[in-house]
């Protein structure tokens, strides 16, 4: 059938059988209700546990740090707070955390870490990370030995080590079992290092008056007392890079750790 158009003609389209089915679609769509708007999305934030308001008294503890890096010393108080005090479920934890030094150069930094961080400590929930968050910051000028020979990385690895050890004191981490065979290793070449150094002494004393008293004097071991297990290490030991500690000494040609029981020869 022939179609007289009597219009100019300024565009044309073709319709295919795909263009019709849509058309019908929305033809059925617009014949039927309107449906109900979709809900505004909220934000999906879940509050663990209830808000806890700061009681008027906590219990706390006090630490000391002192850091070639800084001319005074630094203390830190972490106040914890006492759940269901009185009862089999009663926990202990770490509240608000607190930082006194006379220095005024790092009292900015200060302040906004130790907010920071007493936040963390109110929200509750699992508050160890910020132990390795912490210990993992490296101070660019370099870092330090504290006293007992640990080795710190900058000052803030050392309030995270602080952390970590209040933390243990009120039972939120455990140290790992060390194992027999790793104990009885150590206390092995503790025995024998001691054993070697007390022979070397002997043969230094024996030796004659004036240069051979002062090698003698030379080689006695001078004792540095490592915090944590009281145990001795000789000044010449080196820093031991798994347990960071100043326990690292040659035994037969192989550099072996007297603190964790670390050999470079296995």
């Amino acid at each position: 059938m022939a179609v007289r158009i009597d219009k100019k003609i300024k565009g044309y389209a073709v319709v295919t059988a795909e263009d019709k089915a849509k058309e019908a679609a929305r033809a059925d769509a617009a014949q039927q209700p309107q449906a109900a708007p979709a809900a505004e999305p909220v934000d999906n934030v879940i509050q663990m546990h209830e808000r806890i308001e700061r009681p008027e008294v906590l219990v706390g503890s006090t630490y000391k740090i002192k850091s070639p890096l800084v001319e005074h010393a630094m203390y830190v108080t972490i106040n914890d707070i006492v759940l269901n005090a009185g009862t089999e479920h009663e926990h202990r934890r770490p509240f608000e955390v607190f930082i006194n030094c006379k220095s005024m150069e790092h009292f900015q930094w200060i302040v906004a870490l130790t907010r920071i961080m007493s936040a963390v400590f109110r929200k509750g929930g699992d508050v160890t990370f910020l132990v390795e968050e912490m210990k993992a910051v490296f101070d660019p000028r370099g870092g330090y030995f504290k006293a007992g020979g640990v080795y710190m990385p900058s000052l803030v690895a050392e309030l995270g080590s602080i952390v970590e050890d209040h933390l243990k004191s009120i039972g939120m981490l455990h140290d790992p079992e060390m194992s027999e065979h790793t104990r009885a290793l150590i206390a092995e070449k503790r025995r024998a290092f001691e054993s070697r150094s007390k022979k070397n002494t002997d043969v230094a004393e024996a030796g004659e008056m004036g240069g051979a008293m002062l090698a003698a004097s030379e080689q006695r071991p001078e004792d540095i007392q490592v915090t944590g297990d009281g145990a001795s290490f000789p000044p010449s030991a080196t820093m031991c890079h798994k347990c960071s500690t100043k326990a690292l000494v040659l035994m037969d040609g192989c550099a072996t750790c007297l603190n964790c029981g670390y050999s470079k020869c296995g």
